[in-house]
C-alpha cells in the first residue's frame, strides 16, 4: 500500500498521466471535456499528523471532537482558506515555490500555475484521478473502498483501511469530502468552492466520482478535508 512516509510532512505522491476527463453539472444540464497534463496527487488526504507538524496546531475542535480518529486519519474542520495556507506552508518547508498568493486589496487567492509547490487539485484533476481509468460511478464496490454512513460507525477512519483505486489512491470516495481549487458557479454562488468524494456521514448515493458539492471557502466541518496535488515539472 502506498501510504504516507515516515516523515509526516513528506506526503507520498502518485504520478498521474495526462488524459481527458468528462465533467457535468446536472443542475444546469451542462457537460464538458477537459484535457489534463500530467500531475501528481497525494495517495491519501492530508492527515492530522501532517497538519500538526506543519502548522503546530490542530484545527478547531479537532483534538476533542469524538468523530476524530488518530493522527493517521484525515484532518477535518479545515476550510478552503486553511487548505490553501497549508499548501503554501508545506511548499516553503520543502523549498518549493508556493502555488498561492493573495491580492493585497481584496484578499483574493491567486494561483501561480507555474509554481512547483503543493496545491489543491482542480475538480477535473480530482475526478480523473478518482476514476483511475475506470468507467463506472465508482472504482469498486462501495463497502470495499469507502467509509460512509452505513459502515463508518459515525466517525472518520485512519488511512489504509479500505482498498485503493487502480492508481494507488486511497479514500478518494468516503471518509472525508475533499476541497478542490475551483469555484462552483461564480455568477450564482459567488466565492463558493467545490468539494468532492463523499464523507463518513454521507449516504451511499453521495459517494461517487461525479458528485459535486460546494460551500463558502470559510466553511469547515467534521467530514471535510483535502488532498494535496502538485504540477509536474
Amino acid at each position: 500500500m502506498r501510504l504516507p512516509t515516515a516523515d509526516p510532512t513528506v506526503p507520498a505522491m502518485v504520478d498521474i498521466p495526462a488524459g481527458y476527463v468528462d465533467l457535468r453539472d446536472d443542475r444546469i444540464g451542462a457537460r464538458w471535456q477537459v484535457e489534463l497534463a500530467p500531475f501528481r496527487m497525494a495517495s491519501v488526504p492530508v492527515t492530522v499528523d501532517l497538519h500538526r507538524a506543519v502548522t503546530g496546531a490542530d484545527p478547531e475542535s479537532s483534538a476533542s471532537d469524538a468523530s476524530q480518529g488518530s493522527g493517521a486519519s484525515p484532518v477535518t474542520n479545515v476550510s478552503w482558506h486553511d487548505a490553501v495556507d497549508l499548501c503554501n506552508l508545506l511548499s516553503r518547508r520543502h523549498g518549493l515555490g508556493p502555488a498561492y498568493s493573495r491580492e493585497p486589496r481584496t484578499g483574493e487567492v491567486i494561483w501561480d500555475r507555474t509554481a512547483d509547490g503543493y496545491r489543491l487539485p482542480t475538480e477535473a484533476e480530482w475526478q480523473y484521478a478518482c476514476k483511475a481509468g475506470t468507467t463506472g460511478y465508482r472504482y469498486g464496490e462501495l463497502d470495499d473502498i469507502a467509509w460512509y454512513a452505513d459502515n463508518s460507525g459515525g466517525r472518520v477512519h485512519d488511512m489504509g483501511g479500505k482498498a485503493p483505486n487502480p492508481w494507488g489512491l486511497f479514500d478518494m470516495l468516503g471518509n472525508v469530502w475533499e476541497w478542490c481549487w475551483d469555484l462552483y458557479d461564480e455568477e450564482v454562488y459567488g466565492s463558493y468552492r467545490i468539494f468532492r468524494g463523499g464523507g463518513w456521514a454521507e449516504q451511499a448515493r453521495g459517494c461517487g466520482a461525479t458528485v459535486r458539492r460546494r460551500s463558502h471557502p470559510s466553511f469547515a466541518i467534521d467530514d471535510l478535508g483535502f488532498r494535496l496535488a502538485r504540477t509536474s515539472v
